[in-house]
């Protein structure tokens, strides 16, 4: 398999948070579905500024493989997208920063059916639930104990110990070291294409293959060749997320009021 590790970001951490998507297919990116904000104007004034031709004389492989080394030496980091996920047949969005300590901050929504805002500093992880996500958690319980379910959690911070079982789905998630598990091994065969710019940064583009999955994947010309973006689709299955803030704090902080207690609720 010689898909770069850079590529399996996303997977990697769709897996580390209980999902199942980030299910490859055609590179679009050159017919105008990659990076929404590029376009042909952009990479034409790139071009035409007299730039010098970003990581001139390596391959495409060579070039993911140092962003694959920039990437996963960074000590935290941002993720933004939306992820497909088999199990559900729905989308997970994501925007979650996160760090090799196992602190984050930021927000999960499952498949549209809701979503939470998530925080893990320490040994604890705060969680606060909107409406939609606790009723459709509630499947098959009574009316009665929904609705219950609902006042008592809805739109309110919660916490519970990060070893607790209602935590851990979303806590394995905060560990950017086991989110990139595994990334640093590449072999990959991936192929140079245009100069871009991803919210406002400049890029090059790479296209992946790993058998009938296609990637294209976003690195930074400026700076520390980070990986700023992976796109892949595969028939209805589309999947984007971007990486940024790069080496910066995560605001991983104890919500401020009132927290429900849910491991003294027996949650």
């Amino acid at each position: 398999m010689r898909r770069t590790a850079l590529a399996a970001l996303c997977i990697a951490a769709a897996a580390t948070a209980g999902l199942t998507g980030c299910q490859p297919g055609q590179d679009t990116a050159d017919s105008g579905t990659g990076v929404s904000s590029t376009s042909a104007a952009s990479t034409e004034s790139a071009e035409s500024a007299g730039n010098k031709e970003p990581f001139a004389g390596l391959t495409g492989g060579e070039i993911a493989d140092r962003a694959t080394k920039a990437t996963t030496g960074a000590g935290s980091l941002r993720m933004k997208g939306d992820i497909p996920d088999d199990e559900s047949s729905g989308i997970i969005s994501l925007d979650v920063a996160l760090n090799k300590k196992g602190e984050c901050a930021g927000t999960i929504g499952m498949g549209g059916k809701g979503r939470v805002g998530l925080i893990k500093t320490g040994d604890l992880v705060y969680m606060k639930f909107d409406e939609e996500f606790l009723r459709e958690q509630s499947d098959g319980e009574s009316k009665a104990d929904t609705d219950a379910a609902v006042a008592m959690l809805a739109g309110k911070w919660t916490k519970t110990k990060a070893t607790g079982a209602d935590a851990k789905e979303f806590g394995d998630f905060c560990d950017l070291t086991k989110v990139l598990e595994g990334a640093e091994d590449t072999n990959s065969d991936a192929t140079r294409g245009k100069t871009t710019t991803v919210d406002g940064t400049p890029a090059i583009t790479l296209h992946e293959k790993d058998g009938k999955d296609r990637y294209t994947l976003y690195v930074a010309t400026e700076g520390k060749p980070y990986l700023l973006r992976v796109d892949s689709t595969a028939g209805a299955d589309q999947g984007s997320v971007t990486f940024s803030d790069f080496d910066e704090p995560v605001p991983a902080r104890k919500p401020a009021g009132e927290i429900l207690d849910l491991d003294a609720l027996g949650g």
